[in-house]
């Protein structure tokens, strides 16, 4: 494997830094998840051995971060996995249909997956809000898109100053509500372990595998930074480093959350709970302190769709900046060096997609990613590694290879597996769609496969 490193580095200066890629990453993870599917994970293990999903969902991200952080380092640039599968499976034959359907993926599922943190901050504004109407969560939610579009407007060291600030108030939000519950959380840690775990019960792994899933989405983020490996200081260092450092600090917080809510709430409130952090801080304090704590969360939503659109507008740009696609995607700002253009892009067409439910973004995201993402690349590290055997020239290399790959490839077809007939038909449609394009521009271009016809 040859990695042609001109023309990949081309574009904005690398200017962030080891705390500034693992704030972006955190902030990516976190943002209006965990606050939303607590209740979901509860339900799904009948509010008994929630810690496991926890734990479990870190270890299947922690080795999916892993075959990230090996491709991200090798290959710093920004738009990550169009290089990573261009690369691995030759970059003139099939990793050039590979890295086009990245970016036929990531035009749609970008939009769906900032949409989704839009339209959770605005259903968790209905609990300051209550007469707002699903017409106004939607205007709300394509509000919070088309605002961080204007924030991202700017030069990346900027960027780096806001992401900071805003990681600082949503660690600070996690950390109060782990606070308040403290005295609670030895309780509910025994609670955990008491009564064994039923290993020969088929119903209970079910149901972790069910609340594991859950868990594992609310991981997702930790990649972030290889989206804008360009522009990164040090990317041999910062990106696995970053990657490894959020998954560890995101699931310490996400696991004493988890035990301060159940050692604070009865299980059956907590289960059918539309407001959890709402309710648990009325039962700490009172409801004043409730509304302070679902306006916090509501900036955790906010600067996710920050970070999550500040990693995806480099994707197109990336390859555009290569020919690979269309030119517009290209454009950089006249004088602040970044791409405005794709910015601008996915700004409009993620508001747009406000106007889909919560869980359908979600289905839909997940289920487009693993089919064409992230299964690709867990093989592509495989192929990284073959192509280097018997040298000693890459920056950093995952501990106890191939178990990582393995647990995290099989981690994705579990996913993948779970989310329904339908979904995987559609993403199976957008697949198979996108081959079609792949094919029609070759043709067109007279390129592979079609250069001697």
């Amino acid at each position: 494997m040859q990695v042609n490193l001109a023309g990949a580095e081309e574009g904005p200066d690398r200017q962030m830094g080891l705390f500034g890629a693992c704030t972006s990453n955190m902030l990516n993870m976190i943002g209006v998840g965990p606050f939303l599917s607590i209740p979901l994970v509860l339900i799904a293990v009948h509010g008994s051995k929630v810690l496991l999903a926890w734990v479990l969902g870190a270890v299947i991200s922690l080795c999916d971060g892993l075959v990230w952080a090996e491709l991200g380092s090798a290959m710093p640039f920004s738009g990550g996995p169009y290089f990573y599968l261009r690369y691995a499976f030759g970059e003139k034959t099939y990793g050039k249909a590979a890295s086009f359907l990245v970016l036929w993926s990531s035009v749609l599922t970008a939009p769906l997956l900032i949409a989704s943190g839009a339209v959770g901050f605005a259903q968790y504004l209905r609990y300051l809000w209550p007469t707002l109407h699903d017409g106004g969560l939607s205007l709300v939610a394509m509000a919070v898109c088309l605002i961080n579009v204007i924030l991202l407007y700017r030069r990346i060291t900027t960027i780096s100053a806001i992401s900071i600030g805003l990681w600082l108030l949503v660690v600070g939000t996690i950390i109060w509500i782990i606070v308040s519950g403290a005295t609670h959380v030895p309780f509910a840690l025994k609670e955990q372990f008491s009564g064994g775990y039923p290993v020969m019960d088929g119903a209970f792994w079910k149901g972790v595998g069910a609340a594991t899933l859950i868990a594992v989405y609310d991981y997702a983020g930790y990649y972030n930074v290889c989206l804008i490996g360009g522009e990164l200081k040090r990317p041999e260092r910062t990106i696995p480093y970053s990657i490894i450092g959020s998954i560890f600090l995101v699931a310490i917080l996400y696991i004493a959350m988890n035990l301060a809510i159940i050692g604070v709430l009865p299980v059956q409130q907590s289960m059918h709970s539309s407001a959890i952090v709402a309710d648990y801080m009325q039962a700490v304090y009172n409801v004043r302190y409730a509304r302070i704590a679902d306006v916090l969360i509501l900036v955790a939503a906010f600067a996710s769709v920050f970070a999550i659109l500040l990693g995806f507008s480099r994707i197109p740009f990336a390859a555009a900046k290569q020919g690979e696609f269309f030119s517009i995607f290209a454009k950089e700002h006249p004088t602040k060096n970044f791409p405005h253009m794709s910015l601008l892009i996915l700004g409009v067409l993620s508001a747009c997609a406000c106007l889909l439910s919560l869980s359908t973004l979600i289905s839909l995201v997940i289920v487009i990613q693993t089919m064409v993402q992230f299964l690709a690349q867990c093989v592509a590290v495989v192929l990284l590694r073959r192509s280097h055997a018997g040298k000693n020239n890459l920056t950093f290399r995952m501990p106890l290879y191939p178990l990582p790959v393995v647990i995290a490839f099989i981690g994705w077809l579990l996913i993948l597996a779970s989310s329904g007939v339908r979904n995987i038909l559609l993403a199976l449609a957008i697949t198979l769609a996108g081959i079609a394009a792949f094919l029609y521009k070759s043709r067109q271009e007279q390129s592979w496969p079609f250069e001697t016809l």
